[in-house]
């Protein structure tokens, strides 16, 4: 009987401990099938049916006035393979192609080695991996093309086992330039945007969704089209990238040689209000410039002396002005309401006498905030009545999301006091957007027109404008013929003759206002520690006939502190640059037709250089060998006085060649083919490198090459 229960318990034994191996088996099985055969598996169910599969479209383009592409969706890839994929037979054809394969990664992706990539596939191989990563980083379209001409790799996936992940990445081709104003879009553009243009006009940028289904036709499965994607249509804005070039490096030169915090400039075009260059930095802790926010358009901060120029219009159109008053500034500090006001030259003795132009030519508070608080104390709401007519606090219906809105306060006993009013004119007791001040400087030079600033002009599909965005008129006429007139007289003094010269040109006239403001430290008011100032400069040129206007305003910790010297200068560089561009000349009045022009011609491939002025019948020798264009030949050109000599330059291919007088195309080309990264900065030839001529080069090392 015992006998009988110790075989029972056995065979019980076996069962439980066959049951148990069995389901061991299928964890483990299952845990193959969940990872180590995941993608197989994954590509097993897409030969299958599948119903309603969303296909996103392209994003559209954000272009710029002059035709460049500014904003665009390019896609980029992650690289793998599949080492299960094809059998016996792909793997003998992968080993014997593997060296051929390591060689043609590293030229692709020369940081790495041949040597690191045959170590890293081998182990993926080793490993029976079916979604190996070949190379760590997303790489761009041209080097994916490059890859799949590689053995193996220019396989199908299911036998060659290269397959890829594609991401559709947002680029923007000139980098900072406007980045905050054209705005960002989620790293899967599929979930829209994030901010600036590309949030205000994301519905026709996105275009709409597609939807397909997956069916076995003929023994074959395929993708039928439901309803097909439609690409995003491109958006045509108004921003001039070389004016915004111009902009932003004036700009951040004074930013550096001030040690300012924050700076934003904006032109605009006068007659249509369009948006050509706009520029927001601020200083990060890095100590670098860049585009953390759209200043321009979202500040709200006490715009300064560049008010008075709207407080001196009020009392003009009201009548209570007239150009020939005078007011008594000796001394430069007047008690006004049991509060000091002072001029900027007040421990100087200040001012004395002065006129109504003289009054913002030197900027004097003590000027215009007598004239005012004389004029209007005792109804101060028919002050704040003429400035909404004028326009300054206007909606000016910015598209761009987080604009802000002028704030000018009506007075009543709450918010109200005995000082408001002389402070109010003088630019405290506001707070006005950049945008805002400028559009209403705008407004002067268009004769007294006033229109919202204009970020887009139009929308683009295949190339072919279907909409455009007119002009919008927010009010006819912010005061009459007569204000105007006298206003625009005096502005033009205040650069000629004023406190505003930094601002003008030999060239031509310009027109506008300087401003100096301490900035308020919140609840500390303005005696809280160092002061910060923001100096400022807006105004409008050619005077006579006004094309462009132009707002600069820097924000800086302590003294010294200038609206004219730093502001001002700003926008006089700005000026005469942009004024340059519109000068056209007539060549064939400048060169005489028989005569033989000989150019002058950068460093660089010469083979490339003597095609073209073999083309263009220009005398030219070469002093080297010519060679087939399969092979490139770098040299220097100089000019002789009859045709362009060409020398050839070497170099061992493992020391660096000398790139000085090269453009930058030539430059970039001839060291990242030795195996070098390349990092420009500036325009124009190159007349720097960080690394000299005949130094060994490291494959992978930064090179800095610097343009005049």
């Amino acid at each position: 009987m015992s006998v009988n229960k110790k075989s029972i318990l056995t065979r019980y034994f076996l069962v439980i401990l066959l049951m148990g191996l069995i389901g061991v088996a299928i964890i483990v099985k299952a845990g193959i099938v969940m990872f180590a055969e995941r993608e197989y598996w994954k590509d097993v169910a897409e030969r299958f049916v599948k119903e309603n599969v969303l296909v996103y479209p392209n994003r559209g383009n954000i272009i710029s006035a002059d035709g460049k592409l500014m904003a665009s969706s390019l896609p980029e890839y992650k690289i793998y393979m599949d080492f299960k994929a094809g059998g016996e037979e792909k793997d003998s054809l992968f080993r014997d192609s593997l060296n051929i394969i390591c060689e043609g990664l590293h030229k692709i992706f020369p940081e790495m080695s041949a040597a690191q990539f045959k170590a890293h596939l081998k182990k993926g191989r080793r490993e029976g991996s079916r979604s190996y990563l070949i190379y760590p980083k997303r790489i761009s379209y041209i080097q994916y093309k490059e890859v799949k001409r590689l053995p193996i790799f220019n396989m199908s996936k299911f036998k060659g086992g290269f397959h890829e992940l594609a991401f559709n990445q947002r680029t923007k081709p000139f980098g900072s330039l406007a980045t905050r104003t054209l705005g960002d879009v989620y790293p899967d553009t599929a979930q829209g945007a994030k901010n600036g243009l590309e949030l205000a006009f994301d519905t026709i940028l996105k275009g709409k969704v597609g939807i397909t289904h997956r069916q076995k036709v003929m023994n074959k499965y395929l993708n039928i089209t439901d309803i097909p994607p439609q690409d995003g249509m491109d958006l045509v804005t108004t921003i001039d990238v070389g004016m915004q070039d111009i902009a932003e490096k004036a700009l951040v030169d004074k930013m550096k040689e001030i040690n300012a915090t924050v700076g934003v400039t904006v032109l605009m075009e006068v007659a249509t209000g369009e948006v050509k260059a706009i520029v927001n930095m601020t200083k990060c802790k890095d100590g670098v410039y860049r585009e953390i926010k759209n200043n321009a358009i979202s500040d709200m901060m006490e715009p300064g002396s560049t008010f008075k120029t709207a407080s001196i219009m009020v009392g003009l159109e009201d009548g209570v002005i007239s150009p020939n008053d005078v007011v008594d500034a000796t001394g430069g500090v007047k008690i006004m309401h049991g509060r000091p006001m002072r001029d900027h030259n007040w421990r100087k003795g200040g001012y004395q006498l002065l006129s109504v132009p003289k009054i913002l030519m030197v900027s004097s508070n003590i000027g215009v905030s007598t004239l005012i608080d004389r004029a209007y104390f005792n109804k101060p709401e028919k002050f704040v009545q003429g400035l909404y007519k004028l326009g300054i606090n206007a909606d000016l219906h910015i598209p761009i999301k987080g604009a802000g809105k002028a704030y000018i306060r009506m007075p009543n006993k709450y918010n109200w006091s005995n000082t408001a009013l002389a402070w109010m004119s003088i630019g405290y007791e506001s707070q006005v957007p950049p945008i805002n001040t400028l559009a209403f400087y705008n407004a002067i030079a268009n004769n007294g027109v006033l229109v919202a600033p204009k970020f887009v002009k139009g929308v683009m599909k295949n190339g072919e404008m279907i909409q455009e965005f007119p002009t919008e008129v927010i009010k006819q006429s912010i005061c009459s013929e007569r204000t105007l007139k006298q206003i625009r007289a005096i502005l033009q003094r205040v650069v000629s003759e004023g406190l505003a010269k930094p601002a003008g040109s030999k060239q031509f006239h310009v027109s506008g206002k300087t401003g100096t403001a301490q900035i308020s430290q919140g609840t500390a008011g303005y005696k809280s520690g160092e002061m910060n100032y923001l100096v400022s400069f807006c105004g409008y040129f050619p005077s006579e006939n006004p094309k462009y206007s132009c707002i600069v305003a820097i924000q800086k910790p302590g003294l010294p502190a200038s609206g004219g010297l730093m502001a001002g200068s700003v926008f006089g560089k700005i000026a005469e640059r942009i004024y340059s561009k519109q000068i056209s000349t007539d060549l064939s009045q400048a060169v005489d037709s028989n005569s033989v022009v000989i150019p002058f011609v950068k460093s660089g491939e010469i083979n490339e250089t003597k095609y073209i002025l073999d083309a263009l019948k220009i005398q030219n020798r070469q002093q080297f060998t010519p060679v087939s264009w399969s092979r490139k030949v770098w040299g220097t050109a100089q000019q002789s006085a009859s045709s362009v000599i060409m020398n050839e330059r070497t170099s061992p291919k493992n020391f660096m060649p000398s790139v000085i007088g090269m453009g930058a195309k030539d430059a970039v080309y001839l060291l990242e083919s030795r195996g070098l990264k390349v990092c420009l900065t500036g325009i124009g030839k190159i007349n720097s490198q960080s690394i000299p001529q005949g130094t060994r080069i490291v494959k992978g090392q930064t090179v800095t090459i610097q343009l005049n």
